[in-house]
């Protein structure tokens, strides 16, 4: 049974969520998410709560109910078995680059960044609140928010910032990130925050341009429907990445959580093949979440 206090606070975060979309619909996506930035209290108050419920709700939950998986624990995982089986991944792209695209081009001849079993991977969190992948040895975390509920989090709107040559940081604001540089993107309950979905496509291609190749974008998204409830919305999203150079290598529904990991190709051919072999079955063009379908009373 969900106690009062988790209630509360789910209730906090929803509203937050509805009033930005009410606002992108009154006034457009940009002034509103510039406008939500902008109010300091109400992110510390979500920043607070959010917290609250991964510690204190989600993970207590996990503890007695094995049906319910941590998402934290779901992604340190899937990317650990992802980056120990890579040359398999690496493999079966080039194997399809070469059979059904006809190239000749092969890894031997691409400039790949060695992984060493004795280096840690680099992990961007974005939206990261409170930092939880520092618990995990073989990450080397950099938490970004735009407001945290600790402070070893950088504080960053990740749709907003520029990337470059190397990552800025002052104090404990982050002005710029490394392109081509980290191994990991994740992005966990963070696209169905923004009220639109131009910018969820945005922050997925601002992670294309960070990650390098063979890197993952690990995305986490609430929904506690059916598997089949809201398929078309995120083999949507599996078309649109495949058409911007990701392959999705992992896919699990989990009670309350769609959770997925999208590989950064070597060759981006072999991504767009799939979204031009798929385009048939008629999927959405922009990256819907189930909530855009829910009329919004702006009076």
């Amino acid at each position: 049974m969900v106690d009062k206090k988790h209630l509360a606070l789910s209730d906090l975060i929803k509203s937050v969520h509805q009033q930005l979309r009410e606002d992108s619909k009154r006034c457009g996506a940009e002034l509103a998410w510039s406008s939500h930035c902008r109010n300091k209290e109400k992110l510390s108050e979500y920043a607070a709560a959010m917290q609250d419920l991964a510690i204190n709700h989600w993970d207590r939950k996990k503890n007695n109910n094995q049906k319910v998986v941590s998402r934290i624990i779901w992604l340190y995982e899937a990317c650990k078995t992802y980056f120990n089986n890579i040359e398999e991944f690496r493999q079966r792209e080039c194997y399809v680059f070469q059979t059904c695209i006809g190239k000749t081009e092969n890894l031997e001849t691409l400039p790949i960044k060695p992984i060493s079993r004795g280096t840690k991977y680099t992990l961007l969190d974005v939206g990261s609140c409170y930092n939880p992948f520092s618990q995990f040895e073989i990450f080397d975390v950099t938490p970004i928010d735009i407001a945290a509920a600790t402070t070893e989090v950088l504080i960053c709107d990740f749709l907003n910032v520029p990337t470059g040559d190397n990552t800025i940081v002052k104090h404990r604001h982050l002005l710029q990130l490394q392109e081509d540089y980290y191994d990991i993107v994740v992005f966990s309950l963070l696209l169905e925050y923004f009220p639109n979905t131009e910018q969820r496509l945005k922050c997925c291609l601002k992670a294309y341009r960070l990650l390098r190749s063979d890197g993952i974008l690990a995305i986490v998204t609430p929904d506690s429907n059916h598997v089949g409830s809201n398929t078309k919305i995120y083999k949507s999203w599996q078309c649109i990445l495949a058409e911007n150079g990701f392959i999705r290598v992992k896919y699990e529904k989990l009670p309350h959580l769609h959770c997925m990991l999208f590989r950064k190709a070597l060759f981006p051919l072999v991504a767009k093949r799939w979204a031009t072999v798929h385009k048939s079955k008629k999927f959405y063009k922009d990256m819907f979440i189930p909530q855009d379908f829910k009329e919004i009373d702006i009076k």
